[in-house]
Formats: structure tokens, sequence, C-alpha cells
């Protein structure tokens, strides 16, 4: 794994530990088994951004402070140039890249997010979060999947879902596919 999932997994662990939980405890409430959370914690495995979200809100901490081990300062604004965003490593058919990463406070998780392109007859990767989700298409086609229903976005559709819904999505047409999700 690489050294930025490693250092995640060092704070998730700590994070733990400072707050006297278990192990079992964790993995009950975010409701996967013990040995996926040890994975996570261990740098072992990839780590969702939709877990981290979820340990950010469970532990009431910066989702940044998760990513980068540096607490945000900004409360009046914050400015993120073009393709200088936090870079979140997830799964190798994702890039992620935070907007709003230095905000404190925020109410939004704001990011760049581009789907590779891939063999069509990949699975799709499915995952749930609390909140809600709103994707905006910027560039290229995607199939997104939530639940049963299967629809297809290109540059400038929108979708707004319940997160807490399975939902993954694939890129269409052999190429990337880069939106907007915000995610509250």
């Amino acid at each position: 794994m690489s050294d930025q999932i490693k250092q995640i997994a060092v704070r998730i662990k700590e994070i733990r530990e400072i707050s006297g939980l278990s192990l079992d405890e964790l993995s009950k409430e975010f409701d996967i088994s013990k040995s996926k959370y040890e994975e996570y914690e261990s740098g072992k495995s990839d780590i969702p951004v939709s877990f981290l979200y979820e340990i950010a809100n469970r532990f009431d901490v910066e989702l940044t402070s998760l990513l980068t081990g540096d607490a945000p300062r900004l409360s009046t604004y914050s400015l993120v140039r073009k393709g200088k965003g936090i870079n979140v490593e997830r799964r190798e058919q994702y890039e992620y890249q935070s907007l709003a990463f230095n905000f404190i406070h925020k109410k939004v998780e704001p990011f760049l997010v581009t789907v590779k392109s891939g063999n069509i007859d990949e699975p799709i990767h499915f995952n749930t979060h609390p909140g809600q989700e709103f994707n905006y298409m910027i560039e290229g086609s995607m199939k997104v999947v939530i639940n049963d229903s299967e629809i297809d976005l290109n540059e400038g559709d929108s979708l707004y879902f319940d997160s807490t819904a399975k939902h993954g999505m694939k890129s269409l047409n052999g190429k990337p596919a880069k939106f907007l999700a915000i995610i509250f």
C-alpha cells in the first residue's frame, strides 16, 4: 500500500486508541468485519473515502486531519487552485481531490473525482456512507448504479442521492469521466 494510506491508517488507529475503543466495538458500529477494520488500521487494505468520512464524523475530526495529519485553519474562505487539491488515494479506478481541505468546520465535503477508463466488463465497486451526495458531470460519461437503478450521466448532467444507498460508478466509452462530488 502507498505511504499515504499507511499514514492515514496510523491516524485512524491513534484516534481509536485515544478514545479507548476496541476493534470489536468500532467494527460493529461501522457494520464491517473486525478483520476488515484491522486491514484499514494496518494500512494493508485500501481505505474507502466513505469509511474515512464515517471515522471523521464519529470522532468529530476534520477529514483533512485524517488525510494529511494537519488541521484545517481557514474559516472565511479557502481557495484551491486548479490541480492543487489534496489527492486522496482510494481504489485504483478512482482519483479523488479534496477541494476545501483547509476550511475548518465544513458542512459539506467537495471532491473532484476522476473515474479512470477501464474494461467495460469490469465490475462496479460499491460503497455507502452517511448523508447525501450531489454529483455534477464535468467531462466524459459514466454509469452510476444506485441499489438496482442504473443511470448514465454525460457532461452537464447532475445527480443527487441518498448516499446510504449502495452506489458505485464506472466510466463509459473507454475514456475517463470527471465529476464534482459534494458529500453532506
